[in-house]
């Protein structure tokens, strides 16, 4: 008969013998990891990663995907190559998030981003990899564990597809979408500035980029309500972008600053067409003579910044 001290060994024995076995798999999993390109930046502050997606997020609703991980992960690797590979769940990772990957490795003796981790609520404490959803606020929607998406050595792609889709952006119609930013504008005597892109536009994507730059960001807040609208994602887009002058052949980005009332000021039609994502002098010149115009409060340094940045484009 067993007395609770016997019970407690037993217990003991029986967890070593678990532990051993998965330090055994795990070493043999790490090994073919570090043979894989490193996905994860062992040096990169965790809490600027965040900032600057939660920046970016602001403009257009989407989630940050927070997946916290290290490159002696296979399951993180292979987490990674479903989100990037499979074209179904990388149209919805592209669409509805941003993908931040967080390191946890051991950097110097001490477990790099490990406060973002505690923060939280651990997520890592049953194994990596594992996410963290954000909405563009910074509020955590959920925390899911991944362990619940696997299938054999890998993921269940639909598993994946329907976790990712559960936790996605929202798309409102065009209209809610620039009445929402119209109200703000009103509220705050700004103008509006309102952007079309669509999700194949790359061009749209360094425009996407210029704008969630932390200077540009602050400098065009001062003056803007910024509206991002997608001609695909958001319903009634191209109805909105008709109604103010783009044509079919007009391209994309497209944007115009309306008053607060709803009356357009300026639009991306330049000398030469539509500016798009200003490149060129000409582009330039044009981009910064509507800036000046309508930005209320866009002083001197705030408009060196905006064209310095600009410019500073690779």
């Amino acid at each position: 008969m067993f007395n609770k001290l016997d019970e407690r060994v037993l217990s003991l024995f029986a967890a070593a013998l678990v532990a051993l076995a998965t330090t055994s798999v795990r070493a043999g999993d790490r090994q073919e990891a570090e043979n894989l390109p490193p996905i994860y930046d062992t040096k990169a502050d965790g809490e600027k990663q965040i900032a600057d997606a939660l920046t970016a997020a602001k403009s257009d609703g989407r989630r940050v995907l927070l997946q916290f991980g290290a490159n002696w992960c296979i399951w993180c690797h292979w987490l990674h190559t479903v989100l990037t590979t499979d074209p179904k769940i990388a149209k919805v990772v592209k669409d509805d998030y941003l993908l931040v990957l967080i390191d946890i490795d051991d950097v110097d003796g001490k477990r790099h981003n490990d406060a973002i981790d505690e923060r939280f609520g651990r997520p890592t404490k049953s194994g990596v990899p594992a996410w963290i959803v954000l909405n563009a606020n910074g509020k955590m929607l959920a925390s899911v564990n991944t362990e619940a998406m696997e299938k054999g050595k890998g993921y269940d792609n639909e598993k994946v597809l329907a976790t990712l889709k559960q936790y996605g952006k929202d798309h409102p119609a065009a209209e809610a979408h620039l009445a929402a930013a119209t109200a703000e504008a009103k509220a705050q005597s700004k103008n509006l500035l309102v952007y079309f892109s669509a999700p194949w536009c790359e061009w749209c994507k360094r425009l996407d980029a210029y704008f969630a730059r932390p200077e540009v960001s602050k400098a065009l807040a001062s003056s803007f309500a910024i509206v991002r609208l997608d001609l695909e994602l958001n319903p009634g887009a191209s109805e909105i972008a008709a109604k103010y002058g783009r044509g079919e052949k007009d391209g994309l980005p497209f944007f115009l600053i309306l008053d607060a009332s709803g009356k357009q000021m300026a639009d991306s039609f330049g000398p030469k067409g539509n500016c798009g994502f200003p490149v060129e002098t000409f582009e330039v010149e044009h981009f910064m003579s509507v800036l000046k115009t309508t930005g209320k409060y866009l002083d001197a340094d705030k408009l060196r910044t905006l064209e310095g940045s600009l410019k500073s484009e690779p």
